[in-house]
């Protein structure tokens, strides 16, 4: 849904009174978080979508580490999971069958089961989670509490949108795309278990709003603005050709208005295909952080000892706004 639009129905809903609501919908954040007692709390979210590649067994994968992301963005450990999915009815059990168990081995993966679920029929397949994760109520990592100074990292490349778009009007083959998938199947798991070696102010995840959109939420949040350069941020191979060519998704498009509308500001530098790129709506994206100056080398350090490449791309400041250097 438009970042745009979804923050005009928000602002409509009534307000939560709940003293125990640690975090809500008030700073558009990754997942809710609910305080049992004073040294635990559940952190619960939910995400699911229609496919975004041909094969059903890594569809199902891709959309329970996509839905399992939330909880690592907010600092949390999942224990559980409950599948939300659609077929139509005349679809093949075997390729049904496919699409849950691709869920419940990445599930599995990341630690937890998939203890139940729901599904209705539907014209166009969709498949997801709700997850149930915890975390101490004093170490929430929210995506509103960055602080000026704060480097930027990013775990993933940018540019999922814009390949399985490709792929799908048949511009690139399966090989073109095998990087992308790659990305979207490995799960944000090592990325968080870096956290608690560093002193992290603010995390979310990269996924349908793009870097941008995400990165705004973040400022808009702590009340700051942020600076990023272009070229630092790392691209999935073949994206930004792609991009030049405009072969890109509607929501990227969306999220690139949004993200002038709200003033966000390109250095005139910067080439149109990397504005693109930096909106980018993303599935299963990476982990973008907020870490304190001196503890920016120890968190790549800790990320890569767990098989995750960190990239340092930009900062957090104290003007507001984000300003996009080449």
């Amino acid at each position: 849904m438009d970042a745009g639009v979804l923050a005009q129905v928000l602002r409509d809903l009534p307000p939560i009174d709940d003293p125990n609501v640690l975090v809500g919908t008030s700073t558009a954040d990754d997942a809710g978080v609910y305080r049992l007692r004073d040294d635990l709390a559940l952190v619960q979210t939910v995400d699911f979508f229609t496919p975004i590649v041909d094969d059903p067994y890594t569809f199902g994968a891709i959309a329970a580490a996509n839905s399992i992301s939330d909880v690592y963005a907010m600092g949390g450990r999942p224990i559980s999971a409950l599948a939300i999915a659609a077929f139509p009815e005349a679809m093949d059990p075997q390729t049904i069958g496919a699409i849950l168990r691709g869920g419940a081995e990445k599930a599995r993966e990341a630690g937890i089961n998939i203890i139940g679920g729901h599904t209705i029929k539907d014209d166009e397949p969709k498949y997801g989670l709700a997850v149930t994760g915890v975390i101490h109520p004093e170490r929430i990592l929210r995506n509103s509490t960055a602080q000026p100074g704060d480097v930027l990292l990013l775990t993933k490349p940018l540019g999922t949108g814009i390949l399985t778009t490709a792929r799908r009007s048949d511009r690139i083959d399966d090989a073109a795309l095998a990087e992308a998938i790659s990305a979207m199947v490995t799960l944000n798991r090592g990325a968080a278990e870096a956290f608690e070696h560093c002193a992290i102010h603010a995390a979310t995840d990269v996924t349908g709003f793009g870097l941008l959109g995400h990165l705004r939420e973040m400022v808009a949040g702590a009340r700051a603005g942020a600076e990023i350069h272009a070229h630092r941020v790392p691209y999935l191979a073949g994206a930004l050709e792609l991009a030049r060519e405009n072969v890109v998704p509607g929501g990227t498009k969306t999220n690139l208005r949004n993200a002038l509308e709200t003033g966000t500001r390109f250095d005139g530098d910067v080439e149109a295909a990397l504005h693109l790129l930096l909106a980018d709506a993303q599935t299963s994206g990476g982990l973008l952080v907020a870490v304190a100056p001196a503890d920016a080398m120890r968190y790549v350090q800790q990320a890569a000892a767990r098989g995750v490449r960190a990239a340092e791309i930009g900062v957090i400041t104290s003007e507001p706004g984000i300003r996009v250097r080449a």
